[in-house]
């Protein structure tokens, strides 16, 4: 189970949120990234104007088609007009209205601060901060008001490496988003947690101890993948992983040796995962003790479900 800040842009927007127990997300590749990289049974969070709102556990994921009329939310203007076709259906556990500046929401502020607040439309917070919010507010007791979906047809959007075959809102073209969103959850199975830790030779760690976080901000820059000890002890040791959708280069392996040397001895290991890796750079990662990984995609049937991609989502040591 993951824990996700999910960033409101409006009052009105988050008012009807909680309303109706309901996160909506644009119908562009960020829409679509944060539809992906939550899932069912995953706990979220309202985030909006520095306060942090009310605990949920996601229960359903729709797609709808036609989203143009589909309420409660009305189209976003930007460089096109967006529609709130990608849904989260929310069941609130506790109700709370808490100001993100304070010592308990230390990791959620600063990586808020890091990645250039909400330019993002949600981050993925530590176990730590679960804990926390679970302690806050008050058990929530009533319910929502409901809200009729009926007679809009549902859909499951789809992934290509085919320009030609991109077909918004049903299919989105492949990019290093949802690369990120596929090595969180192969990693996030226990079974591939240890295969992983053993193959950066972190073996100081137990993997039973890690969780698998998205995105987080450092000062020296946003890492796509940060492993670290869900409840540390006077240490706070941690793994960095960089994912690109292409094969490496010598400036991808440089900054992951920057992290690492940043981040300091509480960094133990890094990792590149690359569609490949030049022989020159296999031979530098030696000297710099980054691991090389390789992944691998079946997009043969395109285009491809996420879920699809994550059944034949593999990742190969060098």
């Amino acid at each position: 189970m993951s824990y996700f800040l999910v960033a409101v842009s409006t009052r009105e927007n988050l008012e009807l949120c909680r309303r109706y127990a309901l996160a909506g997300f644009p119908d562009g590749r960020n829409g679509l990234w944060t539809y992906l990289d939550i899932a069912v049974g995953d706990v979220v969070s309202f985030l909006y104007g520095a306060r942090v709102y009310d605990l949920y556990e996601v229960t359903r994921k729709a797609a709808y088609l036609h989203a143009q009329s589909l309420p409660p939310w009305p189209p976003l203007e930007l460089r096109r007009t967006y529609h709130f076709a990608f849904r989260l259906h929310l069941r609130r556990i506790r109700e709370i209205s808490e100001p993100l500046v304070r010592s308990e929401f230390a990791y959620v502020a600063e990586n808020l601060l890091l990645r250039g607040g909400y330019r993002k439309t949600h981050f993925q917070a530590d176990q730590t901060t679960l804990q926390t919010m679970s302690e806050m507010g008050s058990l929530s007791t009533a319910g929502p008001e409901p809200l009729d979906h009926t007679g809009f047809d549902e859909f499951v959007p789809t992934l290509t490496r085919t320009t030609a075959e991109v077909d918004f809102p049903r299919t989105y073209f492949f990019n290093e988003m949802f690369l990120q969103v596929l090595t969180r959850r192969y990693l996030s199975v226990d079974d591939r947690l240890d295969e992983f830790v053993e193959a950066v030779s972190a073996t100081e760690l137990r993997p039973s101890d890690l969780e698998v976080l998205g995105e987080k901000g450092f000062p020296e820059g946003i890492v796509d993948l940060l492993i670290k000890e869900s409840a540390p002890r006077g240490l706070s040791r941690k793994l960095l992983i960089e994912v690109k959708n292409r094969r490496s280069t010598e400036a991808d392996l440089n900054q992951v040796v920057t992290y690492r040397r940043n981040v300091g001895e509480e960094c133990v290991g890094g990792a590149l995962i690359a569609r490949g890796h030049p022989r020159k750079i296999q031979a530098e990662a030696i000297e710099s003790g980054v691991r090389l990984i390789s992944f691998e995609c079946d997009f043969s049937r395109s285009p491809a479900t996420f879920e699809e991609l994550l059944s034949t989502f593999r990742l190969e040591y060098l």
